[in-house]
């Protein structure tokens, strides 16, 4: 009954972080198509200051839609593991991008299309061997979990690394490497979504009965999650105002990704009931999906097509037959100046001149 119940709540949580996605990436094409009809109608745009999208329903719409998706991704960490929940992430990226391309007439090139197939393939191969067990099943069990000394040292060593980062390396290279600010929210990450997923089994508790408002864990959990989202949304707003989105999007989602796969190794045990094989398959899947991920972003500017591919081939055949025609032409036209020249000398030369060019001086047997 343990193990049939594992399952359900894996597959509970499979559909919730799927269904994340979905509203999370449609969110962006709702929002994006309300400030569009504003800018139609010649309101004064966000990004001017003005506040006309506030009246705007698909506005709202997709803010809501917005909501549904974090509410059920955050749902998604109380049922299913953190190494499964938080790579499927990425499919709201994937969603973005294809709905762009059918409702904001938004073209997606041959390789965003080949990073979309490798982003659906990736998420299929960590689903399959991605662990179904939970680890821990109360606030108890978290309580324990959290004071294990594994976890305690790298909970101390990310706050170490965090405090650096924003005191020393932030306020003199934030504003030219891109690293700085994006490795704060991808350390900060892993420590929030720990904190989630605590908050996660103490809902649970709570439906099943059991009294967690007086459990200082929960409210230790909570304000710990205020404290790492707020740190997250600060720079990683600084991030995408400094640098280009195409570059802190995907890398990211790398650093991010690793930092709550490594922490949940640690904190949660989810890897040491893996068989080699799912370690392997679940680490090519997460490498899959980066690779998908950074096709989609960065080349999304290039117009690249499957007919303009065929064009340039097509092109290139063409001009290699003339280019070694013209070159074996040329070769022969060379040859056969030289080898007339060379003849014309022959012919011509007087038996008494001597040309000596060792030392690059020209003498003649006459002067002696």
């Amino acid at each position: 009954m343990g193990q049939d119940r594992g399952k359900y709540d894996f597959y509970i949580g499979l559909g919730l972080a799927i269904s994340s996605s979905i509203f999370i990436g449609g969110s962006f094409i709702l929002k994006k198509k309300g400030l569009l009809r504003l800018a139609r109608k010649g309101s004064m745009r966000a990004g001017q200051g003005g506040h006309a999208y506030l009246k705007e329903w698909l506005w709202w719409a997709g803010l809501l839609s917005m909501g549904a998706g974090e509410a059920a991704n955050f749902a998604a960490y109380a049922f299913a593991p953190a190494t499964l929940v938080t790579p499927l992430g990425a499919l709201s990226v994937l969603v973005s991008a294809v709905l762009s391309s059918y409702f904001l007439t938004e073209r997606l090139n041959l390789h965003g299309k080949l990073g979309c197939m490798l982003s659906i393939l990736g998420s299929t191969t960590m689903v399959i061997h991605a662990p179904q067990e939970e680890e821990i099943s109360s606030l108890d069990h978290m309580a324990r979990k959290l004071v294990d000394p594994g976890f305690f040292i790298f909970a101390t060593l990310v706050i170490i690394v965090a405090i650096i980062f924003i005191f020393v390396v932030g306020p003199r290279h934030g504003q030219t490497n891109i690293l700085v600010y994006i490795t704060i929210c991808s350390v900060i990450g892993a420590l929030s979504v720990s904190c989630v997923k605590g908050l996660g089994i103490a809902i649970k508790e709570a439906i099943s009965g059991k009294n967690v408002v007086r459990n200082p864990l929960a409210w230790f959990l909570l304000l710990g999650l205020v404290a790492c989202v707020s740190t997250q949304i600060n720079y990683l707003n600084k991030a995408l105002d400094i640098f280009n989105t195409s570059l802190v999007t995907p890398i990211y989602y790398v650093f991010f990704t690793t930092s709550v796969l490594t922490c949940s190794a640690i904190l949660f045990k989810e890897w040491e009931h893996m068989g080699t094989d799912d370690v392997i398959g679940t680490l090519s899947g997460f490498l899959t999906i980066i690779v998908g991920i950074f096709l989609l972003h960065a080349f999304k500017d290039i117009s690249v097509s499957l007919a303009t591919l065929a064009v340039s081939m097509r092109k290139e055949e063409r001009a290699f037959p003339a280019a070694n025609g013209m070159a074996s032409h040329s070769t022969y036209e060379l040859l056969h100046n030289e080898s007339t020249g060379d003849m014309e000398d022959r012919e011509m030369g007087l038996p008494f001149d001597s040309i000596s060019r060792r030392n690059g001086a020209m003498t003649s047997s006459l002067d002696h």
